[in-house]
């Protein structure tokens, strides 16, 4: 533990950005897990759970909390499987 106050004060402040970044991964994470659920069981509401997905994942993005190449990737995953859940139905 550093004995400068500023040093403390960074290490507080790395400390709850750490903490709001995991807990707002995680509800990204939840939020495709949910989507890919929906689109297994041909839910009704799976174009809304895409739409939601896509939305997470662009936030996410600009908040830089995941890369924007890694958004763009995962959106055009959801979208593939959207699109093969469609023609196969």
């Amino acid at each position: 533990m550093p004995n400068i106050k500023s040093s403390i004060k960074r290490v507080r402040k790395a400390e709850a950005k750490t903490s709001q970044n995991k807990a707002r991964r995680s509800e990204l994470k939840t939020t495709i897990r949910n989507y890919n659920e929906g689109l297994i069981s041909n839910s009704e509401n799976k174009e809304e759970l895409l739409k939601i997905a896509i939305k997470k994942l662009d936030k996410a993005a600009s908040k830089k909390l995941i890369h924007k190449n890694k958004a763009s990737r995962k959106k055009s995953q959801l979208m593939k499987a959207y699109n093969t859940a469609q023609v196969s139905e």
